[in-house]
C-alpha cells in the first residue's frame, strides 16, 4: 500500500495502541498471555504456567482485563480468563516471532509447524 493512500490515524486510536503496547511491556504479561493462545484458565491455573505466584497474576490480569486484551467467564466461583480476541493472540505470536529473529540461530517459527488462530 502506497503512503498517501492510507487513512489517516485518528488520535483516539493511536492512544488506545499505545496503551495496548504499554500492557504488553511486561515479561509476566506476555506469558499469561501465552498461556491463554489455547486455552481458557483460571488465576491459580495460569500462576502455574507462567511460574508467578496467583496475586501477582491476578494483579496483571486486572490490568490487561482495563486494556481490554483478556475478558473473562464466571463459572460458580471461579473466573476464567481468555485472550479477547484473535488480535490479541497475533500480537503475541508476531511480537515474539519477530524477537526469534534478533538472535543469531534460525528462529524457532522457521523450524516448527505453528498454528494461530
Amino acid at each position: 500500500m502506497r503512503a498517501d493512500t492510507r487513512e489517516e490515524l485518528r488520535t483516539d486510536d493511536v492512544d488506545l495502541a499505545v496503551e495496548v503496547f504499554r500492557m504488553l511491556a511486561d515479561p509476566t504479561r506476555i506469558r499469561i498471555l501465552h498461556a491463554l493462545l489455547d486455552a481458557e484458565l483460571p488465576v491459580n491455573d495460569l500462576a502455574t504456567a507462567v511460574g508467578a505466584n496467583p496475586s501477582s497474576v491476578s494483579r496483571h490480569l486486572a490490568k490487561l482485563r482495563m486494556a481490554r486484551l483478556v475478558r473473562t467467564r464466571r463459572e460458580g466461583t471461579r473466573v476464567h480468563y481468555r485472550l479477547e480476541n484473535d488480535h490479541v493472540a497475533r500480537l503475541v505470536v508476531d511480537g515474539l516471532h519477530h524477537a526469534e529473529h534478533a538472535g543469531p540461530a534460525v528462529p524457532r517459527h522457521h523450524l516448527e509447524p505453528v498454528t494461530v488462530r
